[in-house]
């Protein structure tokens, strides 16, 4: 789970960089934004996870579902946040940085370990 989170952290950077070179610095803010929309939502729930996995008798379905519905709950609030703060969000770069950090596991299930 660290492995993924710290790829989404790499993921979001890179984004956000190429967002701020290519459309300026509310596409660099924007495409951040749209990153740490994804990023901390699923840092919390790895988190989660982690923790309930530690205590005796480990993880249940339920602790993942409720922790699953908290997690789409932040990202949504979160999304929500950055609309109504942030005034300038370009939205390209906030879509494309959101998506690209939602799907960067992908980068480790096709890893090849010799």
């Amino acid at each position: 789970m660290l492995r993924i989170i710290l790829l989404q952290l790499v993921a979001m950077v890179v984004a956000a960089c190429t967002a701020g070179l290519l459309g300026g610095v509310s596409a660099l803010w924007s495409a951040l934004l749209g990153g740490i929309c994804c990023f901390v939502p699923n840092g919390l729930f790895a988190l989660r996870l982690y923790t309930s996995a530690r205590k005796p008798g480990g993880a249940n379905p339920m602790t993942f579902l409720f922790g699953e519905f908290i997690k789409i709950a932040t990202t949504l609030a979160l999304m929500g946040a950055v609309v109504w703060l942030y005034r300038d969000v370009n939205w390209l770069a906030f879509v494309l940085s959101f998506i690209v950090v939602l799907k960067s596991y992908l980068i480790l299930l096709f890893r090849h370990r010799p």
